[in-house]
């Protein structure tokens, strides 16, 4: 998110783990496999070979899961197409290195361009510059606060997470009866507004049941302080009934606290759809679950989306003729019942 956090290593119950970083705005540790493919291009319709156009690609650098998907996706959805030259710039966790390159690719005159910004306030000025050179710009996850920085904005809804995991957690509790129940929940960073946006949901979805946070604590969103923060949490509260971490992978660092202490009385929901939260959930034999998407393939839908600007396409499915100034995506909940058909969406912690 908005602060780097370096990698390091440290030692729990005797295993190495790496420092994680934030689903959406943190670097962390980096992928152990490759991205999720995006599906192949279709065939027909907007997908068949138009105007060639240049798309200028910039992200933070891929030394986070989420990150290093955003960077692959994005990647391979341009090679699916023969009319899109892909121009990506090199990434960086450098606020002026980022703008500098951003820049590069104005004065190249690419013909749309894709920015992933390590911080939206502070690229916002070099996204109007693009803008105002007649490029558009695709603004991906991060948002810029001018709304004339950007041509489309695409990104999940944070929000939406707080919802799901807070709906989740609400009906497991009242099937199984359980009155003023012990609800912990584990933050990223908590001055950021993606993870405001995260517990407003969590607490207005918890509402509904009955429900409130009964401890939060925010994790920093790396691995070493998910498991400091979930070993706090755990010692405080002998007996907890629920438990929602925003963040798989700091979600390492707190399942190897929870496995430490031996605990397992509670349900735990997580946050972004790792592979590793995944293969915990189909386990069937873990605290965890469920987590709550908020997925790396929205960079395959900002270069797609980039392409059909640029040739000033629309979106088939719709009948509006311009492509929409706003995309959200859905935050949806996986589970044992159904992690199948996302497993091919995850990504490497």
């Amino acid at each position: 998110m908005s602060d780097n956090v370096a990698r390091r290593g440290f030692l729990v119950g005797g295993a190495v783990l790496l420092a994680a970083g934030c689903t959406s705005n943190e670097p962390a540790a980096a992928p152990s496999s490759a991205a999720p493919q995006p599906a192949p291009a279709a065939t027909g319709g907007n997908d068949q070979p138009g105007e060639k156009v240049v798309i200028g690609f910039s992200a933070p650098a891929a030394d986070h899961g989420w990150i290093a998907a955003i960077a692959k996706n994005a990647e391979a959805t341009a090679k699916q197409y023969s009319d899109i030259e892909f121009k990506p710039v090199e990434p960086t966790n450098d606020i002026n290195q980022q703008i500098s390159a951003v820049e590069s690719l104005i004065a190249a005159k690419v013909n749309a361009l894709v920015i992933l910004p390590n911080d939206g306030q502070q690229l916002n000025q070099v996204a109007l510059q693009a803008t105002e050179a007649g490029i558009p710009v695709v603004n991906l996850d991060r948002i810029f606060p001018d709304k004339l920085a950007y041509r489309t904005w695409v990104g999940g809804d944070n929000y939406g997470m707080g919802v799901a995991a807070g709906h989740f957690i609400g009906k497991q509790l009242k099937d199984k009866g359980v009155s003023n129940p012990v609800i912990v929940e584990i933050q990223g960073i908590a001055t950021l507004p993606l993870t405001q946006d995260r517990t407003k949901g969590f607490e207005d979805a918890l509402k509904t049941y009955g429900f409130s946070v009964t401890a939060k604590q925010d994790a920093q969103f790396t691995v070493e302080t998910g498991n400091e923060v979930a070993t706090s949490l755990l010692q405080a509260h002998k007996k907890i009934d629920a438990m929602w971490n925003h963040d798989d992978d700091q979600g390492v660092g707190v399942l190897a606290a929870i496995k430490e202490a031996g605990r397992d009385e509670f349900i735990m929901v997580g946050g972004a759809g790792s592979l590793n939260a995944m293969r915990e959930i189909q386990s069937g034999s873990s605290v965890l679950q469920a987590t709550v998407t908020y997925s790396p393939t929205m960079a395959s839908s900002a270069i797609k989306l980039a392409r059909l600007i640029a040739q000033g396409k629309g979106m088939s499915d719709l009948v509006e003729n311009q492509v929409p100034q706003s995309i959200t995506l859905a935050s949806e909940t996986i589970t044992k019942e159904n992690v199948e058909k996302y497993l091919a969406l995850g990504f490497e912690s």
